[in-house]
């Protein structure tokens, strides 16, 4: 059965007639499969269609609990989703889950020549990775150097005692994945039916999708399932990463167990009150209050660290994620950072039909990643 969606989005932008480059985007994550195919037409990219699907129930499971599922599962819920959303590509970009992967960065000498790069980082990455280098596939960014701040400039003119620091160091960010993760991902991809164009961190997908041309250093939080994901963003890089164990499923699980009630009924009173607090319910509040400190005061520790360490502090908080909806969550936020608080909206960055605004900007911090990976596969 055709998408009734997908014929709509087609007819009102005119893409029937004409035959486009498309692309789709598929995050696999802990509790769910997203999927966005785009279409590139005039120079724009186009909503084609999207879709997601719970993996829950494919492991006997409440729908928003995560789930380590089998590849035949995670195979089948894939089929699934993308028949239901009526996605005709067989050949898309995929994301891989950061926690299977290493982030860090290391110093080179300015010096270093392009065509050496490679064996250099090769060979300093096994200072930093706890496994046999063979084990992991590598990737390698080299980051922009800072630019001096006015301060800076002004303190240098003003001061002859203290010379503005010339940038001696090359800033590289590595990340080394596991190759039995990639090779796990190739399987799924393969009893799908499916190509994968290329593979990707999950992370860097979110940041292309939700970042504009900010210049100072932001701070990206991924609210996920099972974890929450903080990125220090500048110049369009990652320069700090770090991730904490707890995530959306990890909540509702509490609300689950304080208040006796199933799991399914407690995902539904956390997306319906929130940090707003249910008026016959009024501990709700104090039990996601639990988590959300936790999660912020641990934010707050890596926040501060980078601080102390780069001399900068951040311009803004994007928020993203599934769990990045939750009521009250950004009035909280904005009384514990100091920066300004931002929704990510990445369907922003797509054409769309006027009337589903209000509906995909709801629901676009949890496609981040699956329009992240469309968008490069576009380009």
């Amino acid at each position: 059965m055709d998408n009734p969606l997908k014929k709509l989005f087609s007819k009102i932008s005119g893409l029937g007639a004409i035959e486009e480059s498309s692309a789709i985007g598929i995050d696999i994550g802990s509790s769910a499969i997203k999927v966005v195919e785009i279409k590139k037409r005039g120079g724009r990219a186009i909503l084609e269609t999207y879709g997601s699907i719970a993996l829950g129930p494919y492991v006997t499971l409440d729908a928003g609990r995560t789930t380590n599922a089998p590849v035949e599962k995670i195979a089948e819920a894939l089929t699934e989703v993308l028949k239901q959303a009526g996605v005709t590509q067989t050949s898309g970009g995929f994301a891989i889950p950061v926690q299977s992967s290493l982030i860090f960065t290391i110093e080179l000498p300015v010096a270093v020549k392009e065509t050496e790069m490679t064996a250099i980082v090769s060979t300093e990455a096994r200072k930093y990775i706890p496994v046999a280098i063979t084990e992991v596939a590598l990737d390698y960014y080299i980051l922009p150097q800072k630019e001096a701040s006015f301060e800076e400039l002004n303190t240098a003119l003003n001061n002859s005692e203290t010379p503005l620091k010339v940038e001696e160091k090359t800033m590289v960010l590595v990340v080394a994945t596991q190759n039995d993760v990639i090779a796990k991902y190739r399987s799924i991809v393969s009893q799908a039916s499916l190509l994968a164009s290329f593979f990707e961190i999950e992370i860097f997908s979110s940041i292309r999708s939700n970042f504009e041309h900010e210049l100072s250093p932001v701070l990206l939080i991924d609210f996920g399932a099972s974890r929450t994901k903080l990125s220090i963003v500048e110049f369009g890089m990652v320069k700090s990463y770090h991730t904490i164990e707890r995530g959306g499923s990890d909540i509702s699980d509490s609300i689950s167990k304080s208040l006796s009630i199933s799991f399914a009924e407690a995902e539904k009173m956390k997306k319906e009150f929130g940090l707003f607090g249910n008026p016959a319910e009024k501990s709700l509040t104090d039990i996601i209050k639990i988590h959300i400190d936790y999660i912020f005061s641990e934010t707050n520790n890596v926040l501060l660290g980078y601080e102390k360490k780069h001399n900068r502090a951040i311009s803004k908080v994007i928020f993203s994620g599934g769990g990045s909806q939750m009521k009250g969550l950004a009035e909280v936020a904005a009384n514990n950072f100091r920066a300004e608080i931002e929704i990510g909206h990445p369907f922003s960055k797509v054409n769309a039909p006027a009337f589903l605004e209000k509906v995909l900007e709801t629901m676009g911090p949890e496609f981040a990643v699956a329009i992240g990976l469309a968008l490069r596969k576009l380009q």
